[in-house]
Order: structure tokens, then C-alpha cells, then sequence
């Protein structure tokens, strides 16, 4: 699978940095560069994308004033030296939101979220809607569509279930691989969450049912990043 890509930005310095790193990375293609958001308009009107990585402070008009122009806009990854558009990126369709200077690490980590949400696009609803594991000497049936949330429990898991909680010898990465990548988050190394199941979102704390879950500090703007995208009502 290969997902093309425009880098769009005013810095040089920023966009040799980005198409040095997207060079790295076999399943990104770069097909084309801009300077500023009025190049990536007409850019667009000439050929079909996949990911943006934009920048939002541009001459003439910024990254969010386009993005909120375009009619079916591809997916897109803001690039910005400033924390202060987090919210703005969390109540648009934006992939992810990437603060300069921009690590290869960090990048990467963007990279493999575009991959993953193109190839859960790609499988659609070919993710099965429930498993077996084994539980206390029988195999018990586990709904896709029923699970709260999962926690680590060094070689076990708990699967916290509306009515139960299942305790099965599993890893989190086991099983990880089995949920849909577009329905899930992992706001904490010990745990993956439905995120429709979430129901508020305090401080460090997410709310789910009767119980609460823990985010990870470093964990905290992915999780936003995704529980929120395109679901933030405003005035």
C-alpha cells in the first residue's frame, strides 16, 4: 500500500525536513511540495491525495482557514510551532498534530496512524464482530461491540465487558491485533479502550461506565487527537 502524500509549508527548512523523512518510510510517496496554502489549492485540483501534512501559519491564508474551505478534503497531519491550535486540530478531520521541530521519531509514529487508518479503510467492516478466549476451562464468546475496555495484567488481561469482567491469558498486543484500529485507543500502556464507550474525559481520567481509566501523560494528546476528531460540538 502506498499513500501519497503533499507537504505544504512556508519554512524551506521545514519542508526538506518533512520530505527527508517521508523518503524513509516505504509506504508514504511524496507527490508534491508547496509553499503556502493558496499553492496547495490549486495542487489539488490537479491530482488526488491522501495526507496533508499542513502547516497552519502561512502568508496569505493558513492551513485551517483552507482546510475548513476544501469539499472533501483528503486526511491531514497540521504541522505547527504552536501548542495553541490543539483544539482547533481536535474538532477538524485532522490524522494527527505534530509540534516543530518534528523528531523522525515523532513522524514516524504519525506515519504508522496513517497506515493504520488506511488499512482499516481498506478492510471496512471485514473486522470480525467477536472472538473466543478461554476463561476459567471454557471458551467464552467475547462481542467486538460489547467491550468497555481491556486491562493489562502482566501475562493476563481483563476484558471488562456492560455485564462482566473476562480474565484470560492473552497480552494486550494479542489481542490489539484482533480489534478494529479505528474503534480503539490505548490511552495507557496497561490498557486499550472502546472509545464509544467513553463517557467524559477529566484531566488524566477517562470515564467509562462505572469506572475509571487512566491516561498516560504521554498518551493524553494521541487520545484527544482521536476520541475527539470530527465529534467536538462548539458554539
Amino acid at each position: 500500500m502506498k499513500i501519497k502524500c503533499i507537504v505544504t509549508d512556508d519554512e524551506p527548512f521545514a519542508r526538506k525536513g518533512l520530505q527527508g523523512y517521508i523518503e524513509k518510510v516505504d509506504f508514504l510517496e511524496l507527490t508534491g511540495i508547496c509553499e503556502n496554502a493558496i499553492e496547495l489549492n490549486s495542487m489539488l485540483k490537479q491530482q488526488e491525495v491522501d495526507v496533508l501534512f499542513l502547516d497552519i501559519e502561512m502568508p496569505y491564508m493558513s492551513g485551517i482557514e483552507l482546510l475548513k474551505n476544501l469539499t472533501n478534503p483528503p486526511k491531514v497531519i497540521f504541522t505547527t510551532a504552536y501548542e495553541k491550535y490543539a483544539m482547533e486540530g481536535y474538532e477538524l478531520e485532522v490524522l494527527d498534530y505534530l509540534l516543530k521541530p518534528v523528531s523522525f521519531e515523532r513522524f514516524l509514529k504519525s506515519a504508522n496512524k496513517i497506515y493504520d487508518y488506511f488499512k482499516q479503510q481498506q478492510q471496512g467492516a471485514a473486522a470480525e464482530d467477536y472472538f473466543f478466549v478461554k476463561a476459567d476451562n471454557k471458551l467464552e464468546k467475547i462481542s467486538t461491540a460489547d467491550i468497555l475496555f481491556i486491562e493489562a495484567m502482566e501475562n493476563y488481561i481483563a476484558i471488562y465487558i456492560k455485564d462482566r469482567k473476562v480474565i484470560t491469558h492473552l497480552t494486550l498486543k494479542m489481542i490489539q491485533e484482533r480489534l478494529p484500529v479505528a474503534d480503539f485507543v490505548q490511552p495507557h500502556k496497561s490498557y486499550l479502550v472502546a472509545m464509544n464507550k467513553i463517557d467524559a474525559i477529566e484531566g488524566n481520567v477517562l470515564h467509562i461506565a462505572e469506572f475509571e481509566v487512566p491516561v498516560s501523560k504521554y498518551q493524553k494528546e494521541d487520545v484527544l487527537m482521536k476520541v475527539l476528531n470530527n465529534r467536538m460540538l462548539k458554539r
